[in-house]
């Protein structure tokens, strides 16, 4: 459980550190990081990092079609979670 645990960790930490990098290509007017690649850190495992990054740095907090994209992998993993830990009684 402790590996699973750090792996969570550190993605959490590599999906803030790419949110935020992409918010300063956004200022530079620099080509970005893909919407797709952001998602995929969300997707698997980065959720509460990349969702801390976009509040704190306010980015693609505007943009909707990505919030409805980042909600329905918040609510699927929340799904996913609930099925895991309280099905199994």
């Amino acid at each position: 459980m402790s590996i699973l645990f750090y792996f969570i960790i550190i993605l959490n930490c590599i999906s803030f550190l790419v949110t935020a990098y992409d918010k300063r290509l956004a200022m530079k007017n620099k080509r970005r990081v893909s919407e797709k690649t952001l998602l995929s850190f969300v997707a698997f495992g980065g959720t509460i990092g990349g969702g801390f990054a976009m509040l704190l740095f306010k980015h693609k907090t505007s943009k909707r079609s990505y919030l409805l994209k980042f909600m329905g992998i918040v609510l699927f993993q929340t799904l996913l979670l609930y099925v895991l830990f309280y099905t199994q009684q």
